[in-house]
């Protein structure tokens, strides 16, 4: 330490040292000269001063300069390696914290970011130009918000990772993040950011593997029981130790065996577990006597030691059971191997065992025996040449050896002869590695997956097809004629688009009821078929059909529609009863009337609208100034801007209960929010006519923002919290902040967003699939539910529910209203039923109409349902007393 301090003593003489042998230098010079007169100056040029004065006057400021200027560059080359050093320890410290595995945020007092490491950077998918000089944390919370790795406010962002256990946020791609936030004393902060990815998922696997544990454990019918070898206190017992002690677990965990059983019991269970700790080998097996109530039992016990990493006793894990009436030796082996063949026989899976090396079965429970078309005891020591024909025995070895070199897990499906016929089979392929690694047995599972994957066929078919008459849906229309219009572009080739409106169905289902007019339906189609001969046919909707042609046109187009009109105007003699149908058609042609799909669907609608007008039975060409009702539909358009500035749209409400066996047992527990246009000349405005033009022209945008403001507001007020359901367009998803109008619109009116419920249709994904989900995902953040609306009616809703956890799935009235008719309907409600609970999410059927089709759908587990049995839409007046609002109810008693 002296050292030290001479050596910085030292350090600090250095200008002194220079001043004095400046001093040295000059010294001698000046007496010299001072004592010579030779250089003195005249008298008549310095007056009355000194020569010597003079020159000591010089030689002074002289070494005061020199003095000054020492030091001068001494602090100069003191600040130099004071920078050089700071700037080598912020290299090192920067270098420190970029080399670490989690990323690092700091801030200052006035919180912008004074370092952020290059492992945050990686983290989020950022850049080191993304982070700008003087930017906040805020700042750089919204710049990840907006690159889509953030779904949450900064208010919630800074109050969760301030807690003690951090914030994990999830990330695209199924990623985890750990977020820590500490504040500093100097008024800034430290954020840690650890991707904890892999441990989440090693928690969660250990945590299922411990649970998994357990239930073995419990499952087990061989008492289990562990004790700390320190205190010899019990910690753990099975359900067997249970029933065999008759104490409950919870009386035996925490006690040493004298504080539960009798002594004699209690000096028997210590002899044996002092002779466990006292083998050589940690293992010890004995018999001995316990007392149960009256009587004495042997108990055949398996005492074990476990160890810790030192090696030291720390465990006691005993395996005890009762062999009072079997102790013979070879009698317990087999009631172990029947154990053992019990739990492989309950499998709800094929499985199969086969040794490596010669490929012959060793093992095989019942349900394998399905797949092997014999019984078990037949199949020990075959191969699967023995058992297979000679093309799916090759086809299975080639398998086997496969997963046999890859030595992991192998899943696949593929067709298995059965004698129940060719059926589909999942198939898991695991090798088992002996002592030295190399392959000993392989394990298979087969699960039949035939009815899943037809179930999920029919479904995919739903999608682009009718449910009643099987024709292809407006969807797949329009598709078949995008295909027909590029095949046809640039060519001098013609075709017809037909759109015909069946004439007297509505009469058909007045007299004779839906179910006859459906049979109706279904006959028509298949006439119309048969008068296409195999061209497009399509169910557009309820009673519209669209058909394409090609050839000249129109002739050809003209031709099939009196065709069609001839078939279908022969008698159908349905159920006894004989009914007649007509057709009124309307055709565009490609492409004089049209250029898209949706431009020759819209003008054949137009001409087939032209074709009623003139008369049922018709048919109608479109032409030019057929426009006119694209005029009419814009001036709808305008008063329907209109209407919306004004007011002159409301709300009415449609009941939603929990389905039960009757409308009196069915509670109500929410309602539907549905917008009504009352027009001050046109009258009551149909949903159906104004909707798809708000949608079409965007208004909706508008109106869907009233729709949910409004119903926010009027649920609100309620004295009884029912939900309350509000659709939202798709168009409301690609305009503007929804998820912050939302959260506004809750803040504004007061509701909780638990009582929300947003309905959705798959259209909302299907344009752009990855900002729809993320709003959805933000949506439900905020704690409102997601419902999927019309679930069955689109193509894609299936991978929907797999991408997105939807709170609710809500069936399309097209197969509620088919209950009772049509039994491939009720198949596809089941289904969706038993698809939504298995998913978590709850089922709403909506159309039901009828006592049968409530019932159907209690019996079959649904959980709620809308429709006009249950209520029609009407202004919540009339449902005063249904949301508490018994002042409301009387008001509009006296006003009735």
């Amino acid at each position: 330490m002296a050292g030290r301090k001479v050596q910085a003593g030292g350090k600090n003489w250095i200008p002194a040292r220079a001043v004095l042998c400046l001093i040295a230098a000059v010294a001698p010079c000046a007496a010299a000269r001072a004592g010579t007169g030779a250089f003195a100056a005249p008298s008549s040029y310095l007056g009355s001063l000194d020569p010597g004065v003079v020159w000591e006057l010089l030689i002074g400021s002289v070494v005061v300069a020199s003095f000054f200027g020492a030091v001068g560059l001494w602090i100069l080359s003191a600040l130099r390696k004071a920078k050089r050093a700071q700037l080598r320890r912020n290299a090192f410290v920067s270098s420190a914290l970029n080399h670490l595995n989690q990323g690092v945020v700091m801030t200052d007092a006035q919180e912008r970011i004074v370092f952020c490491n290059d492992r945050y950077l990686d983290i989020y998918g950022l850049s080191r130009a993304d982070i700008r000089r003087n930017m906040t944390g805020v700042e750089l919370l919204e710049l990840r918000r907006d690159r889509g790795v953030l779904d949450l406010s900064a208010e919630d962002f800074f109050a969760r990772a301030a807690a003690p256990d951090g914030l994990v946020t999830e990330l695209p791609g199924g990623r985890s993040v750990l977020v820590k936030y500490f504040p500093l004393p100097n008024g800034g902060s430290v954020a840690t950011h650890l991707d904890c990815t892999d441990q989440r998922k090693l928690s969660r696997k250990l945590a299922s593997t411990t649970q998994f544990l357990e239930s073995v454990l419990d499952n087990v019918p061989v008492c289990v029981a562990a004790k700390n070898i320190e205190d010899g206190r019990y910690i753990f017992a099975n359900r067997a130790f249970e029933r065999f002690s008759r104490f409950s677990r919870d009386h035996i965990v925490g006690r040493r065996a004298d504080e539960i059983f009798r002594p004699e019991t209690a000096a028997s269970i210590d002899t044996a577990d002092r002779a466990a700790l006292n083998a050589a080998e940690g293992y010890h097996r004995s018999e001995f006597f316990v007392e149960r109530g009256s009587d004495k039992r042997i108990l055949a016990s398996n005492r074990v030691i476990a160890r810790n990493e030192a090696g030291e006793p720390e465990f006691l894990i005993a395996l005890f059971e009762d062999v009072t009436d079997r102790r013979s030796l070879s009698r317990e082996l087999e009631n172990n191997k029947k154990f053992l063949e019990l739990v492989v026989d309950n499998i709800p899976v094929s499985l199969i065992v086969q040794r490596v090396s010669d490929g012959r079965y060793l093992l095989a429970n019942r349900s394998a025996e399905t797949i092997l078309n014999r019984r078990r005891e037949d199949a020990a020591g075959l191969t699967a040449s023995d058992i297979f024909n000679a093309r799916e025995a090759k086809l299975i070895i080639a398998r086997d050896e496969a997963a046999i070199r890859k030595r992991s897990m192998i899943a696949e499906e593929h067709p298995i002869s059965t004698k129940d016929g060719l059926r589909l089979f999942l198939t898991r392929r695991m090798t088992v590695l002996d002592d030295v690694g190399e392959p000993q047995y392989l394990i298979k599972t087969h699960e039949d997956v035939t009815d899943r994957r037809q179930t999920e066929s029919r479904m995919a078919h739903m999608a682009y097809h009718d449910g009643l008459t099987d024709l292809p849906n407006r969807a797949a229309f329009l598709q078949a004629l995008t295909q027909m219009i590029e095949a046809c572009d640039g060519t001098d080739e013609e075709f017809a688009v037909l759109c015909v409106d069946l004439d007297g169905l509505k009469e058909i289902n007045d007299v004779y009821g839906h179910a006859m007019g459906d049979k109706v339906l279904i006959e028509v189609a298949q006439r119309l078929q048969t008068v296409a001969r195999g061209g497009v046919v399509a169910r557009l909707s309820g009673d519209e059909f669209g058909l394409i042609i090609d050839g000249k046109q129109p002739a050809a187009g003209i031709a099939l529609a009196e065709q069609a009109a001839e078939a279908l105007g022969q008698d159908f003699l349905i159920d006894g009863k004989s009914v007649r149908t007509g057709l009124t058609t309307g055709i565009a042609v490609f492409p004089d009337n049209g250029s898209d799909a949706a431009s020759l669907l819209a003008n054949s609608g137009a001409a087939l609208f032209r074709a009623k007008a003139k008369s049922r039975g018709t048919i109608s060409i479109f032409e030019p100034e057929m426009d006119q009702q694209i005029r009419d539909r814009r001036v709808l358009h305008q008063e329907l801007s209109v209407a919306i500035k004004n007011g002159e749209l409301s709300l009415y409400y449609q009941p939603q209960a929990a389905a039960g066996g009757s409308v009196a047992a069915s509670r109500i527990i929410g309602f539907e929010a549905l917008a009504r246009w009352h027009h001050p000349v046109r009258g009551f405005v149909p949903p159906g006519d104004f909707i798809p033009l708000a949608e079409e022209s965007g208004l909706i945008v508008e109106m869907g923002e009233w729709i949910l403001r409004e119903a926010c507001r009027e649920a609100a007020s309620w004295a009884i919290p029912l939900q309350v359901a509000v659709n939202l367009s798709p168009a409301q998803f690609t305009h503007g902040d929804l998820v912050g109008l939302v959260h506004s619109i809750l803040l504004e009116t007061g509701l909780t967003p638990d009582r929300l419920e947003l309905e959705i249709t798959e259209g909302v994904l299907i344009e752009d699939f990855d900002r729809g989900l993320s709003l959805l995902r933000r949506l439900k953040a905020l704690g409102v539910r997601i419902s999927m609306d019309d679930f069955g009616s689109g193509y894609s809703s299936l991978s929907y529910l797999q991408a997105f956890p939807f709170d609710k799935i809500k069936i399309d009235r097209a197969f509620v209203i088919n209950l009772g008719r049509n039994p491939q309907s009720a198949a596809i409600v089941r289904a969706v039923i038993d698809l939504g609970h298995g998913l978590e999410m709850s089922i709403v059927a909506e159309g039901v109409e009828t006592e049968a089709q409530l019932g159907f759908l209690a019996e079959e587990g649904c959980d709620a349902v809308q429709g006009y049995l249950i209520g029609r839409p009407a202004p919540i007046g009339q449902f005063a007393g249904l949301v508490g609002g018994d002042q409301l109810a009387e008001t509009v008693r006296r006003a009735g």
